[in-house]
């Protein structure tokens, strides 16, 4: 683990996998809290590391400190819960040394409900061995290949504190020094951009990204989302509707674009070509062990909820009432659908 100022969530980590790993090592990158007092609980091998705007270079010093088989690597702010430490234990039990990774699921995004509503897989235990690199001075990524095992156990991302400033004045610290930005860069920066909602300039590096031709196709698809949903923000649903459509030349049409082109037909109130899409969306598989992202709201009981609201526009409340049920199936202490429900209760459906 890299680490700076992580007192308020570093024990609740540290706690949940104490028991299932066989080292922990701590490379801290500057604390003045009292992080490495509460990591001296669980270990005695912590590690100090100048900070440079680099993470990847704190995260490849990190690796380099493990003297175990295998590493697996976590954030301050993130868990494993019981059913995943479970899991993790009967995976080593018997566990396949030829194996150079094993991916787990990464749950980023969760609703009022504790319902996860967005994630995605990374390569979370490697073969130290093989010496796999970080890359990247920001949002780094592990360079991964050979033998990948796709395993069913999750790690929890419970952020509590957030540095929104962090990351995009690195990035521009890194422009004004005349650093070189490697098209994951521009990627990146353009998300962090738009997370700034500095829409215009966003778009410039996304526009950017998708022209090279190049670039993994999963980043390729959540761009043309988010282009899109700047798009429909600024009532522009026919430009809106041209990414997601873009979005299907780099992989199978996704239930999250669906449903984003049935949102834009329902803010028009074109009905027919909205329930199209929605019904669409519930019609596809989600992929199986993709490192993607996805929004599950989409693969559930979001488009039945907003077929539940295009049917009853139409007047045709019994199918309208049908997918109401439907989606309180994963929802059922939802307001809407609970609104929902009484409404249809007073017509007598």
């Amino acid at each position: 683990m890299i680490v700076k100022n992580e007192s308020a969530t570093i024990e609740r980590c540290l706690s949940s996998i104490k028991n299932i790993v066989d080292e922990v090592i701590i490379v801290d990158t500057g604390s003045s809290d009292n992080t490495k007092n509460i990591c001296r609980k669980f270990t005695d091998k912590i590690y100090d590391f100048k900070w440079i705007d680099d993470f990847s270079a704190a995260r490849n010093f990190s690796f380099s400190k493990a003297t175990k088989d295998y590493i697996l690597w976590l954030d301050a702010d993130d868990i494993l819960l019981s059913d995943d430490i479970k899991k993790f234990e009967v995976m080593k039990k018997s566990f396949d040394i030829s194996l150079d990774s094993v991916t787990m699921n990464y749950n980023v995004g969760f609703d009022e409900y504790d319902n996860i509503t967005l994630s995605y897989r990374r390569n979370r235990l490697v073969k130290a061995s093989r010496n796999f690199k970080w890359i990247g001075f920001v949002h780094e990524y592990l360079e991964v290949y050979g033998n990948i095992f796709n395993s069913d156990i999750s790690i929890t991302h419970k952020k509590v504190n957030y540095k929104p400033n962090r990351n995009i004045e690195i990035y521009e610290t890194k422009l004004k020094e005349g650093v070189h930005f490697s098209l994951r860069d521009i990627l990146y920066y353009g998300n962090e951009l738009y997370e700034h909602k500095r829409y215009i300039e966003a778009i410039q590096y996304y526009s950017k990204f998708l022209e090279s031709n190049e670039g993994w196709s999963e980043d390729k698809i959540r761009v043309c989302n988010n282009i899109c949903d700047y798009y429909l923000s600024i009532n522009k649903p026919e430009e809106s509707r041209k990414y997601i459509f873009k979005s299907f030349e780099y992989g199978n049409p996704r239930a999250e674009g669906c449903c984003r082109i049935g949102f834009s037909f329902l803010n028009e109130n074109k009905l027919y070509q909205a329930i199209f899409w929605y019904e669409t969306a519930l019609k596809l598989e989600k992929p199986k062990n993709s490192l993607g992202f996805f929004n599950e709201a989409c693969w559930t009981w979001l488009p039945h909820l907003q077929l539940c609201v295009c049917y009853d526009k139409l007047g045709n409340h019994k199918l309208a009432y049908y997918h109401n049920e439907m989606a309180s199936k994963f929802r059922p202490n939802d307001k809407h659908i609970l609104f929902n429900k009484k409404y249809f209760q007073n017509m007598n459906i």
